[in-house]
């Protein structure tokens, strides 16, 4: 571990070195490839100087007191040190351990979700508003930015379908987890008896593919205009400003009505046509590996009920690392962190148990 961490060290100096550099600078590609590399190096190195720091003050507390000849009152100060600078090595150690452990690539992506109501017919497709509306509120408290990509809403204000992208740094790196089916228990308005309905609600994360990501022929693209539908509106159904586009190899259908440009639809469409690409090249890798985590945290698979939302109770239960908060209406209002925290607290445990 010592050696990775002394290279990654040098190479940290060398990239302060280069990103001084007039030529680096003037190079955008260039300078942007180091600068992300000099971000994912920081966290590491600066964990290792503080390691090496508390390494010394260990190492000259046990000097001094195998030297010897020390006061009562010194010698229980030197002792104190030793004790902290002991616990900190300990510390540092297994934090350095987990920076250690490989990266998802795409961590630092901004990511597409999209959200569709299951089981439960207009209770399904109203939680599926409500959960499009607690990823917005999370996204805003993170200072991030979100879009609507296509949208598909019923009567009642729910959606059948919804998808949107959220930008900002390290979205996918916290939103990924939610990949699967979340389930909501509670009363409907409709429902005149009172009683309790199970609805389920599908939900996935994909990172947002750029071009260089995804290699998509035009040859193998189908791309059908549309009126656009929806509330009314001087601009509605004027202009066939809709795009849906086939991606013939894979049967990828892709909607967007969102703009009233035709080319602003043909853009969006493309970004989540490559973000679902790429979604599915990943899977196959993951499939394709002997030693895939057994653990169901972050795996993605859309048939896992990941989440209950129990509205009688108020009560949300993460059921893959049995977290159970009673604290419904705040993590609707966007309060996903504790939740988040201990799911990638929980996967960075399996991938630390995988390597010993």
């Amino acid at each position: 571990m010592f050696d990775r961490l002394r290279s990654a060290e040098e190479r940290f100096e060398q990239l302060n070195e280069l990103l001084m550099d007039p030529a680096v600078v003037t190079d955008q590609n260039r300078y942007r490839d180091l600068m992300r590399e000099h971000k994912q190096l920081t966290p590491i190195v600066e964990k290792y100087r503080e390691h090496m720091a508390a390494r010394q003050e260990r190492d000259e507390a046990k000097a001094m007191l195998d030297e010897g000849g020390l006061d009562k009152d010194f010698k229980e100060m030197v002792l104190e040190q030793l004790d902290e600078s002991g616990k900190k090595l300990e510390q540092t150690s297994e934090e350095l351990r987990i920076l250690l452990l490989p990266q998802d690539p795409n961590d630092d992506k901004n990511v597409i979700i999209e959200i569709r109501g299951g089981a439960g017919g207009d209770e399904a497709a109203l939680f599926a508003n409500t959960l499009y509306r607690m990823y917005s509120m999370y996204a805003e408290q993170k200072g991030w930015k979100s879009e609507i990509m296509y949208a598909s809403e019923t009567e009642l204000g729910g959606f059948k379908e919804i998808s949107f992208a959220i930008n900002g740094d390290g979205a996918y790196s916290r939103l990924k987890f939610e990949s699967g089916v979340h389930r909501v228990q509670r009363v409907p308005e409709t429902e005149a008896a009172g009683r309790i309905h199970t609805s389920t609600v599908t939900v996935a994360v994909l990172p947002e593919a750029e071009e260089v990501d995804v290699d998509i022929n035009p040859t193998d693209l189908q791309i059908d205009t549309y009126r656009s539908g929806g509330a009314g509106g001087q601009h509605v159904n004027k202009t066939e400003s809709a795009i849906r586009i086939t991606h013939l190899p894979t049967g990828i259908v892709v909607e967007c009505q969102d703009e009233r440009s035709q080319y602003k639809n043909k853009d969006k469409a493309m970004k989540v046509l490559r973000s679902r690409i790429l979604e599915g090249e990943m899977r196959r890798q993951q499939e394709e590996i002997a030693a895939e985590r057994r653990s169901q945290v972050g795996t993605g698979d859309r048939s896992e009920r990941i989440r209950t939302y129990n509205y009688p109770q108020g009560r949300v239960t993460d059921h893959r690392i049995g977290l159970t908060l009673y604290k419904l209406e705040a993590i609707l209002n966007g309060a996903l962190d504790e939740i988040i925290d201990a799911l990638i607290t929980a996967d960075q445990a399996e991938k630390l148990k995988a390597q010993d």
